[in-house]
């Protein structure tokens, strides 16, 4: 059996996806911005997908902008609060430890221009704490930014009340949402978000493309320049094939987002009980406040680089965290947030279902895990310790 579990690197195209590319690689060819017949189709359809993205975010269409990723947006959103700040003098920034290297390396830029940030701690559950943030908050804060769904760990935050206090206390609210939107219920409206970030391959979408949404109210600097594209703000031709593709994504995955829910959420439930039977296992993230599709596990005595090509062997696509550190050998940033150890950090496992994946798949990656896990400690001369020292080494080799 094959099984494809690792969705929240990248997810496949849906035929919804595909079909509406299609017509975007044939006759609807023209530049968008031309003012000839097929300029102006073009166009139609560009402004098309900018009104269904915005009406899955309960937005307004011109605050939606189109960028190449997930991580061009939150470039552009962190910089842009950042910048807005200084000029009413404020330079402070509130984040958190286990954000995205894309949110994690735009501050470390900042502060190298004499911005100040603030990392809150995530505790073991990798939950940001609302009165950690509200006194954090200083007068010259101009912008907090915290991730909606935790890409690692599927822990997800309690952004409708961090947007509220932040909304009552005058500071920008961006969240990177890229683990989010297709996934959970989103409403930048109802949650008080100011920016947010989102990538249409984390959604059945093509890759190459995402979406920044900026309330209305904020004024954004140019981003890219060169051309008259998005409202002036982001030169450079719009790839319309992907961004009607990424619309259709969307829309769909939005239609059917409770069935999906409801599914994805059994599937991984499936796998949480039965991964919690290994012993010396630990399950990350927290227990109620988790994304449907996302399971972390960490198993003590092997490494999970071993761990990823035996299940490949296996025919389970897995991975170990984030899939833009994968070729990283340091341990997961977000586990060690958390408090663990590195070397139990270092046998960590990452399965990230969605709505194509099935329950047979999941008992059958509960057929094959045990054993590969078991094999490893075998191997390990760190487990072999471990069981000398161990009260009951029986419980550790059941």
């Amino acid at each position: 059996m094959f099984v494809y579990a690792d969705n929240a690197a990248t997810t496949a195209m849906s035929k919804a996806a595909a079909n509406a590319m299609l017509p975007a690689m044939g006759e609807l060819y023209g530049n968008p911005s031309s003012l000839h017949q097929k300029g102006r189709e073009a166009n139609m359809a560009l402004m098309g997908a900018r009104e269904t993205i915005a009406k899955c975010l309960n937005a307004e269409p011109r605050e939606v902008y189109f960028t190449g990723c997930g991580t061009e947006a939150d470039n552009w959103a962190i910089t842009e609060g950042a910048r807005l700040g200084a000029l009413a003098g404020k330079r402070h920034i509130i984040s958190d430890t286990i954000e995205h290297h894309a949110v994690l390396h735009t501050l470390r830029r900042l502060e190298k221009q004499g911005f100040e940030v603030t990392y809150l701690p995530v505790h073991e559950n990798g939950m940001v704490r609302l009165d950690e943030l509200e006194a954090a908050i200083r007068p010259d804060t101009c912008l907090v930014t915290i991730m909606f769904v935790n890409n690692e760990i599927g822990t997800v935050q309690p952004i409708r009340e961090i947007g509220k206090l932040c909304r009552e206390r005058g500071v920008l609210f961006h969240t990177d949402a890229v683990q989010a939107v297709g996934h959970v219920p989103v409403d930048v409206a109802a949650d008080n978000i100011d920016m947010l970030s989102l990538a249409a391959h984390k959604f059945h979408g093509p890759k190459g493309v995402g979406a920044l949404y900026c309330k209305k109210s904020i004024r954004l600097q140019n981003f890219i320049e060169g051309g008259a594209q998005e409202r002036n703000k982001r030169g450079g031709t719009e790839a319309i094939p992907s961004i009607l593709a990424m619309a259709a994504a969307l829309k769909e995955s939005c239609a059917h987002l409770e069935e999906n829910m409801e599914k994805v959420s059994a599937m991984r439930d499936r796998l949480i009980e039965g991964l919690s039977e290994i012993p010396c296992s630990r399950c990350n993230g927290d227990p109620d406040h988790r994304a449907p599709g996302i399971v972390s596990f960490c198993f003590e005595g092997i490494e999970g680089e071993s761990l990823l090509l035996r299940l490949d062997l296996a025919g389970i696509c897995a991975s170990s965290g984030s899939a833009c550190t994968s070729g990283s050998l340091d341990p997961s940033h977000v586990l060690l947030a958390l408090g663990m150890p590195h070397e139990i950090a270092h046998g960590s496992l990452r399965l990230s279902l969605c709505e194509y994946n099935t329950m047979e798949e999941m008992d059958y990656i509960l057929s094959q895990l045990p054993d590969i896990v078991r094999t490893l400690r075998e191997m390990s001369p760190v487990w072999m310790h471990k069981l000398e020292t161990m009260e009951d080494p029986y419980l550790a080799v059941k």
